[in-house]
């Protein structure tokens, strides 16, 4: 359903894609397997700019003041079109994304991000978690335990930034709906601070007793009768009534945490496809907006939260070693004996037979030329969609044209990618794919670097040119990644000056497979594979 807007769209992200060479900063590398988990509130302080609550401490207050209405009025609308324009197979595929596997009956989000692997492949990792045949994958990456995939959780930022779903009634007046838990009922829980900003608006309600509530609409329970993510049947809901999801504020969204905690995991596990899983992961987060309990800026904050979480263990050079390495090594040998070829024939063969990764959540439909329908059926959509997902069509709140300002640590996301790279050069790559300063959450010029501005799915698809120098140009995003190196002149060359800015990564690379080693002698993405070791399994992540 698209719900008229209040205002115009918002201006779509602009790529800073200037020629850069980046200085690091060293990180010395953890005495420990298992890092301590960084707080992610600083990182997400961008919100505060939004709105602000009555209350850090407790989570159950959800009542605050809106600090920008135009920001907040969007978030609201984007969200019931979210919601209301699934088609039925995307609010399925939502509550499949819901599940937390707490019981050993289940599946969870680093099950259901497998299908970014493709038809073939996808299936082949989901068999090797069930059946017990990915042991090292499945301590890495599960989203109950898993060292990497539960590594960090939400409940004390949402605690800190307390504000409501956007199922939850505005009107305090109206009627609990049966069988919610009494907490949940409106008069005890309820948006009724954002009254002043809703009522009137089309994507609310006028009705009586229903004043200002958004218009969202409840996913029913069912059950999982397909066996696609577990051999049993599982039943699924969103968990609208339940104290936990009502009072547990929305801001940061924790599957969807949970959901890039998983997918950049599986990334670096399978860089050959980290662009489809990368955009699978985003599907993920997307989901909470159709189940109607998350916003776009809670996805937003959510894939943040799972950025820095990962760039912290990924930064710990025995953590590395010890798990992701061995862990990488398993999940290769696995596929290509199941497959019965090399990691990169199978890919191409799935490919050839169109098992790629494919969606279509809206049927075809957008919201705005911002915000479309987001249909994926190839790399360079993939990647298309991932982009879509970083602004969600938001306007630029702050300064837009500021230099690109990578995060320390974000260069080991791309360790797998670009293994012959050195660190400067790898966060060189990431300031040549971040997008434009200015949107919300962008922290440019705090001193901690952008984690909003990352693009982690064009990153892990550039071509990228090593220069003499040793700077690192990138040429085009949406391909192979792969690093080559200029062809020798054959005539006396006429110095060019370099590329202006923008002008980078604007070109396109078809997905051709072949072996970066072969152009330019960079070497291919391949790591070895380290001791077998798992570390301890995580505690149990907070509400999310």
């Amino acid at each position: 359903m698209r719900m008229p807007s209040a205002r115009s769209r918002f201006a779509r992200p602009l790529a800073a894609t200037a020629f850069v060479t980046a200085a690091l900063v060293a990180i010395p590398a953890a005495a420990h397997a298992a890092p301590t988990p960084p707080d992610i509130v600083p990182a997400l302080s961008g919100y505060s700019a939004f709105w602000v609550p009555d209350s850090r401490v407790s989570p159950t207050v959800q009542q605050g003041t809106v600090e920008n209405p135009d920001v907040m009025a969007y978030d609201d609308e984007l969200a019931v079109w979210i919601n209301r324009s699934a088609t039925d197979a995307q609010r399925f595929t939502a509550l499949q994304d819901a599940e937390y596997d707490n019981t050993g009956t289940a599946y969870d989000q680093s099950i259901t991000v497998g299908t970014g692997l493709g038809a073939t492949l996808g299936a082949l990792y989901i068999a090797g978690r069930n059946d017990g045949s990915l042991p090292l994958t499945s301590a890495l990456i599960n989203s109950e335990t898993g060292s990497a995939g539960a590594f960090v959780g939400t409940g004390t930022a949402k605690s800190y930034f307390s504000h409501p779903r956007p199922y939850l009634a505005t009107d305090p007046n109206t009627p609990a709906t049966p069988g919610d838990a009494a907490a949940c009922a409106p008069d005890v829980t309820n948006a009724g601070s954002l009254s002043a900003d809703r009522v009137g608006r089309p994507w609310a309600s006028a009705g009586a007793n229903t004043q200002g509530n958004l218009l969202i609409e409840r996913v029913p329970d069912t059950v999982d009768t397909t066996h696609q993510f577990s051999p049993n049947d599982v039943p699924l809901s969103a968990g609208y009534g339940s104290t936990g999801i009502c009072q547990g504020g929305s801001f940061p969204s924790g599957h969807t945490t949970t959901a890039y905690q998983a997918g950049i995991t599986l990334a670096t596990l399978l860089p050959e496809l980290a662009p489809e899983i990368l955009s699978r992961a985003s599907e993920n987060g997307n989901d909470r907006i159709v189940l109607g309990v998350h916003y776009p800026l809670d996805v937003m904050g959510g894939r943040i939260a799972g950025e820095l979480a990962l760039s912290t263990l990924w930064s710990d050079a025995d953590y590395r070693t010890s798990v992701l390495e061995p862990a990488r090594a398993e999940l290769v040998s696995y596929l290509e004996a199941k497959c019965g070829d090399t990691l990169a024939h199978c890919i191409a063969e799935q490919t050839a037979a169109g098992g790629q990764y494919q969606a279509d959540p809206y049927g075809g439909q957008a919201f705005s030329a911002d915000f479309g329908a987001q249909q994926v059926t190839d790399r360079a959509s993939a990647v298309a969609a991932y982009q879509q997902r970083l602004t969600y069509g938001f306007g630029q709140v702050g300064t837009p044209g500021l230099a690109p300002d990578v995060p320390a640590g974000a260069e080991n996301l791309l360790l797998t990618t670009f293994p012959t790279l050195t660190d400067a050069q790898r966060t060189s790559v990431l300031a040549q794919t971040q997008i434009d300063s200015g949107f919300p959450l962008d922290l440019t010029g705090s001193g901690g670097g952008s984690w909003q501005r990352l693009d982690l799915a064009a990153a892990m698809s550039a071509t990228v040119e090593l220069e003499s120098d040793g700077s690192v140009r990138v040429l085009a995003t949406g391909g192979t990644a792969q690093v080559v190196t200029p062809a020798a002149p054959t005539t006396p060359a006429t110095p060019v000056a370099p590329a202006a800015a923008g002008t980078a990564g604007t070109g396109s690379l078809a997905a051709t497979g072949l072996d970066a080693g072969a152009i330019g002698g960079a070497g291919a993405l391949v790591l070895a594979a380290g001791a077998l070791l798992l570390v301890g399994l995580r505690r149990r992540r907070a509400t999310r």
